[in-house]
């Protein structure tokens, strides 16, 4: 019997393991009502609160979550342009598909998964569970989930201060500076 169960040890051992998709997954609990933070993610101004400058979102399957990081740039470069929410369990759960930043056009090209899930933690506190899959190997894919990594600390981190303070993100700052760097370089003086 301890023969066979080496054997069969050794056997599985030589068997391929798949593997766990890569995903990024993180979790924050904010100081807000269940209510509230659903808002935070399925309305302009929630996403506008914490989220970035500007955005589209029209909250149902199939609807709008343009989520423009850069309100001034051109059509299809304003960040996560053309996105559309996949499905939505209200205070539950939504999903969304997601692309690149424009300086990783190989990987802009296609679209990502993102999964968040709602969680009542008691009458004023929220948990909030990101999921993001359907990343590819190698090259561009690498770089896109190392940006995405830290990307989404920062999101939640700012959703987690928009609650704490009480007050949604002011954009004026990050507007000012990305409309000086669309301006072209003044000529140098002779």
């Amino acid at each position: 019997m301890r023969a066979f169960l080496n054997l069969l040890l050794v056997l599985l051992s030589a068997l391929p393991v798949a593997a766990a998709e890569r995903a990024i997954d993180k979790e924050v609990v904010i100081k807000a009502t269940l209510e509230q933070a659903w808002q935070s993610w399925t309305t302009r101004d929630g996403i506008r609160s914490f989220f970035a400058p500007d955005a589209v979102v029209e909250a149902w399957p199939g609807g709008a979550f343009h989520i423009h990081i850069d309100p001034g740039a051109a059509p299809g470069l304003k960040g996560a342009d053309d996105m559309r929410l996949l499905a939505l369990q209200p205070m539950k759960m939504l999903s969304f598909d997601w692309n690149a930043p424009p300086s990783l056009p190989q990987v802009r090209a296609q679209r990502t998964l993102v999964v968040l899930r709602f969680a009542e933690v008691d009458a004023q506190h929220t948990r909030i569970s990101l999921h993001h899959v359907g990343w590819g190997e190698g090259g561009q894919w690498d770089q896109a989930y190392a940006y995405f990594d830290r990307a989404w600390g920062h999101v939640l981190a700012n959703l987690v201060k928009r609650w704490e303070t009480g007050q949604p993100m002011d954009w004026s700052d990050w507007l000012a500076r990305l409309e000086a760097m669309r301006k072209p370089a003044e000529p140098a003086s002779r």
